[in-house]
């Protein structure tokens, strides 16, 4: 694996941060990919518009794991529009590896999660 994917990507598939439930989430959205079968759900926790506090459980690959991690990392303590402004590549970028056209859908897969969840927030 290590050939494949960056100390970063493998850091947080090992280690992944905010991993777990919130208690009484203010918003909880779980996006699933059909190819593969990675379920991934993200809780977030707003005081006013900004990120309090964030989790993320699921069942999923590397990828789809560590991009998880690495996106609540990123989010916490952001007000909600710079969430939402959060774009794929930013993301993708972040992993600093070679996500091949095939597997950008599990990199992706928790973001995608998390901007479901915010549609009820924001006019996205």
């Amino acid at each position: 694996m290590a050939a494949l994917y960056s100390d970063i990507l493998l850091d947080h598939f090992r280690h992944p941060r905010n991993y777990g439930e919130l208690p009484a989430p203010d918003i909880s959205s779980e996006n699933f990919n059909p190819l593969c079968g990675d379920r991934i759900r993200i809780e977030l926790t707003l005081n006013g518009s900004v990120v309090e506090d964030v989790r993320f459980k699921g069942d999923a690959c590397a990828i789809s794991t560590a991009a998880a991690s690495l996106l609540t990392e990123l989010i916490m303590g952001a007000d909600l529009k710079e969430v939402a402004a959060i774009s794929d590549d930013q993301l993708i970028s972040a992993l600093q590896s070679d996500i091949k056209p095939a597997r950008i859908q599990c990199a992706l897969l928790a973001l995608e999660a998390l901007r479901a969840g915010l549609k009820g927030r924001l006019s996205l």
